[in-house]
């Protein structure tokens, strides 16, 4: 049997965007400024949902929460992007990307799951607004979000352990910013049936269902808002859904852009720009989302503001 000599591999290098020092200090630049506004509007729509008594209600409760999954997962990218934008010093330890990898799949998973528990609360909120604070009770939407996070850190363990037990060898470049699943899976030397079948039961279990599940929410919330006569209470229902209609379409449309095509459509390019609009822009985008289109979090706001002044 013929052997086969090769290096195994301990670190990576991520390529980034460009091989361009100035670009890349332009670069630089531009996602420092995304990051800081990104840290800025999650922590202060957090503040708000906090200390407003009159935004602890359910909805606002699993925003507070999608803020701060949002806050975590630019932070597992962000700080790697601008290191690689502005150092000569380009490499990942193995561990250092296999734990990059767990926390953004995590994350990631965590956030479809919790997307579609929204969609159920917005739901609840248009179809029965009476009975809305008893039937999304506190301990309802706390099962939720627990289950949002166990779901996702149980599904990013299993793909986790799967990848990082695949056989590196050889070239250890990844033309990427972060350790994503599609170039660690072409640097592998040993891609088996079995890990093809992993990967299509976690696109199942953490981005169709969920979707599905959004799908059926939405549907029901379109029957309930046909059944309502005034116009002032169909703006008010397209009101309460409207942010996360945005924020789901943003954030399922790149996911399922990147991860559900065919291995033969994969562009290294133009995937990179739309890795790049998920992991760092739409957590900057979703504070402005939710606050810019609701009333209730600009008059928080402006309270805050207007406390702060005064003191």
């Amino acid at each position: 049997m013929e052997e086969k000599n090769f290096t195994e591999v301990k670190e990576f290098i991520l390529l980034g965007f460009t091989a361009d020092l100035r670009f890349q200090r332009v670069l630089f630049f531009i996602f420092l400024i995304v990051y800081v506004f990104s840290l800025l509007g999650n922590i202060t729509l957090i503040s708000l949902i906090c200390v407003d008594f009159r935004l602890h209600t359910p909805m606002y409760f699993f925003i507070g929460n999608l803020s701060l999954l949002d806050l975590w997962y630019s932070s597992v990218y962000a700080p790697k992007i601008l290191m690689i934008c502005i150092s000569d010093d380009k490499s990942i330890s193995l561990a250092g990307c296999l734990a990059q990898f767990f926390f953004s799949a995590g994350l990631a998973y965590s956030e479809c799951y919790l997307l579609a528990a929204m969609a159920y609360d917005c739901y609840a909120a248009i179809s029965s607004p009476l009975l809305y604070a008893q039937a999304m009770s506190l301990s309802l939407c706390a099962s939720l979000v627990a289950a949002s996070y166990l779901g996702g850190f149980v599904n990013s363990t299993i793909i986790t352990t799967e990848t990082f037990t695949l056989s590196f060898c050889g070239s250890n470049i990844i033309d990427d910013f972060f350790c994503d699943l599609p170039p660690l899976v072409k640097l592998a030397c040993d891609v088996k049936e079995s890990y093809q079948a992993v990967l299509y039961f976690i696109l199942a279990s953490n981005v169709i269902t969920p979707t599905i599940l959004i799908l059926a929410s939405y549907l029901f919330i379109i029957a309930a808002i046909l059944r309502i006569h005034s116009t002032q209470g169909c703006l008010k229902a397209f009101s309460t859904c409207g942010s996360h209609l945005t924020a789901v379409t943003l954030y399922y449309g790149s996911i399922l852009f990147i991860y559900s095509r065919p291995s033969t459509s994969y562009a290294l390019e133009r995937d990179k720009v739309v890795s790049v609009f998920y992991t760092v822009v739409i957590p900057m985008l979703n504070p402005m989302i939710y606050s810019l289109r609701n009333k209730d979090v600009k008059d928080a706001l402006r309270k805050m503001l207007q406390r702060a002044t005064f003191s």
